[in-house]
């Protein structure tokens, strides 16, 4: 069979119901084949699939496939039963920033409508009847709309600020929105660009109008867009902290009603802020700049917000879902957002290979707490047996047991990436706040 017909029927249109229910795929297999198809796929306005993206290649056993080629079947093993495979790789690695945004979300929405209405119900009948919460959904008056957004964003904001979710569960080294809005309902969150993409998700697929904002410690100065569209052709990230910083964080801009409404709901100890008017417009302007004062963890720093063409956070977030390998791990290491941060509590991974290099990393951590004046505890072991351990697991059931599971597939993916043979610790950092 040529591989273009292959693809056709089992990769663009399988009829996943069926496989489901003959119980020939798993349902996490049925969503990594969708997550698949969204990165093969061009879709359209109303979420249908139609051509591959621009640039991707087709090979087999390491052979790039010429149209109408016959694909090549080769025997495998399913435990002790032999099984005939057709093996094939889809390249993407010349593919360009070419997604649909509004055909994507379209297509998530349309596969679980009725999960996202009852988080976005959930949401407002926290504090409202049921009768009220369905009356506001109408969304036929200003104070609706405008509602349905600060208690859709309080919602998400209040949600773990987490990268525990990376190695537990589907082990998602970057969410999408929808992926995101799904992690909160099963009780955990995301990190600022997965939060930020989780509400616009929802409020996109409501009729609202928005936009994303770059932010980032100290980035006060215009943001410098044709430096950060270069790296995010070339990845070539290495002595460009100068110029990332300013995509360091993400928040979004609402334009309801004639009004223009800051929201950033993404947590990680940064406030939320649902600001219009003066305040708003004091954040984004461009020569006065009035800055966030943010301590995420250790430190306090001063995060400006910048309005900016959207094609660079769109494909930034293009580019952490589908062409940074190790985005997981930037996240949690390089980037220092570890595994959870809380109001009370900053829990981060410690890896290391000798005992040597863990007290060297101990001392490290133990001065830079000390000097903030923070309690820390530092773990050779992967334990949360210390007061401040035992501080957290109380106040943060779910999550703790969650950080606790994260170790191993945490420890098997910074080994495939360091080198292997070593030994992971935590330290748990008390913020009193």
């Amino acid at each position: 069979m040529p591989w273009e017909q292959l693809l056709e029927q089992c990769l663009k249109n399988p009829r996943i119901d069926r496989l489901l229910e003959e119980n020939r795929i798993t349902p996490e297999s049925a969503q990594s084949l969708s997550a698949i198809q969204d990165l093969v796929y061009v879709s359209d306005n109303n979420g249908r699939l139609h051509e591959m993206f621009p640039g991707t290649i087709v090979k087999q056993a390491g052979r790039v496939l010429e149209a109408g080629a016959e694909t090549e079947v080769v025997i495998g093993q399913a435990g002790e039963i032999d099984v005939a495979v057709i093996d094939l790789e889809v390249d993407r690695w010349n593919v360009g920033y070419g997604r649909n945004w509004i055909g994507f979300n379209a297509r998530k929405w349309a596969k679980n409508e009725a999960s996202y209405l009852g988080f976005i119900r959930s949401a407002l009948e926290q504090d409202r009847r049921p009768s009220e919460a369905d009356s506001i959904l109408e969304l036929d008056s200003a104070e609706a709309r405008r509602v349905v957004l600060r208690t859709l964003a309080k919602r998400v904001w209040e949600a773990d600020f987490e990268s525990y979710s990376r190695f537990t569960g589907q082990k998602l080294i970057f969410k999408t929105g929808d992926e995101t809005v799904q992690n909160i309902i099963e009780g955990g969150g995301g990190i600022c660009s997965e939060k930020v993409q989780a509400l616009k998700f929802l409020t996109d697929n409501l009729g609202y109008e928005s936009e994303y904002l770059l932010a980032g410690p100290n980035a006060r100065k215009p943001v410098p867009e044709e430096r950060l569209r270069e790296l995010l052709t070339t990845f070539e990230f290495g002595f460009s902290k100068r110029f990332m910083r300013y995509w360091q964080h993400m928040a979004l801009l609402y334009h309801l009603d004639g009004v223009d409404i800051i929201v950033d709901a993404t947590n990680g100890n940064i406030p939320f802020l649902f600001l219009e008017g003066p305040e708003a417009e004091g954040m984004l302007n461009c020569r006065e700049k009035v800055p966030v004062s943010v301590r995420m963890s250790l430190h306090e720093e001063s995060f400006y917000y910048h309005r900016v063409s959207q094609d660079i956070p769109e494909n930034l977030l293009f580019a952490l879902e589908g062409w940074i390998p190790e985005a997981d791990l930037i996240q949690v290491i390089e980037n220092e957002l570890g595994l959870i941060i809380t109001e009370g509590f900053y829990v981060t991974p410690l890896l290391y290979k000798s005992r040597r290099e863990f007290l060297d990393l101990e001392r490290q951590y133990k001065g830079a707490c000390e000097s903030v004046g923070l309690p820390c505890v530092v773990d050779e072991e992967w334990s949360l047996d210390s007061e401040i351990g035992r501080e957290f697991a109380g106040q943060h059931p779910l999550a703790s047991g969650r950080v606790m599971a994260s170790r191993q597939h945490l420890l098997s993916r910074y080994n495939a990436s360091e080198g292997l043979e070593h030994e992971a610790g935590m330290v748990i950092v008390g913020l009193g706040r």
